[in-house]
């Protein structure tokens, strides 16, 4: 495989040895990867090149990955992001979320891990790109929710609604199944390529959750985004 043709990695990451032994890694596995130590240092190879995905530390000298991350979504720029995170803690994860962040993984982490979450997000993303040339189906409307799958947009009652990658793709999974209980196990193969392995029970509700804030009245007593005890969850059609 020629460079052209190899996915494209930012990494930023202050940790010199755990920069080298990533970068050292994702090669090995047929990437090319870029390292930054700053937040300044990352703007600043951003707009000078294109890349197929970041991966961001979360704490860095002069800032954080979530200002990386809410300037390149301010920019419209929709490339898939994981953050590189000290701890799994919940405020952690909503703030990545929050930010535009499409994935997280709390450190010490497996390579094997990394490696799931960053094919996962690479192949959705091209599929998704395969399928917007290709002319495939690129509108799904359910209810008082209409997805435009070409401008990857979500409207609910008419309004555009703020969706990371992962969140969108849950929603797509979620409602083409027509009222169906998705397993939980479908899920993880679905949206980590059968990583579920490292995708546990409380990041999947973490996600649902936070699927629940942006598409339901009241979260609490959700109307459309039902839990199936045990198994999965369904998208229950509501009329708008």
């Amino acid at each position: 495989m020629s460079e052209d043709e190899k996915s494209r990695i930012l990494l930023l990451e202050d940790d010199i040895s755990l920069a080298e032994g990533l970068c050292y890694s994702l090669q090995k596995n047929g990437y090319t990867v870029e390292t930054a130590e700053s937040v300044q240092e990352a703007k600043a190879l951003l707009l000078r090149k294109q890349y197929d995905l970041l991966l961001l530390d979360v704490t860095l000298p002069d800032g954080t990955g979530f200002q990386v991350c809410e300037a390149v979504r301010g920019q419209g720029n929709q490339v898939p992001i994981i953050f590189l995170t000290a701890s799994d803690e919940e405020m952690n994860v909503i703030r990545g979320l929050d930010s535009g962040g499409d994935d997280y993984i709390g450190k010490p982490f497996k390579l094997g891990e990394l490696l799931s979450r960053v094919r996962a997000l690479l192949r959705r993303a091209g599929i998704a790109r395969e399928e917007t040339r290709q002319g495939k189906e690129t509108y799904i409307s359910c209810g008082d929710i209409q997805i435009d799958l070409a401008g990857s947009r979500v409207f609910l009652r008419g309004e555009k609604l703020e969706l990371t990658q992962i969140e969108y793709r849950l929603l797509c999974l979620l409602v083409r199944a027509g009222g169906r209980v998705v397993t939980r196990e479908i899920i993880f193969e679905e949206l980590w390529d059968g990583s579920g392995n490292f995708v546990d029970d409380n990041t999947l509700s973490v996600y649902i959750r936070r699927l629940r804030e942006k598409v339901e009245k009241d979260p609490s007593r959700p109307e459309h985004l039902i839990t199936a005890r045990g198994f999965g969850y369904c998208w229950q059609e509501v009329q708008a």
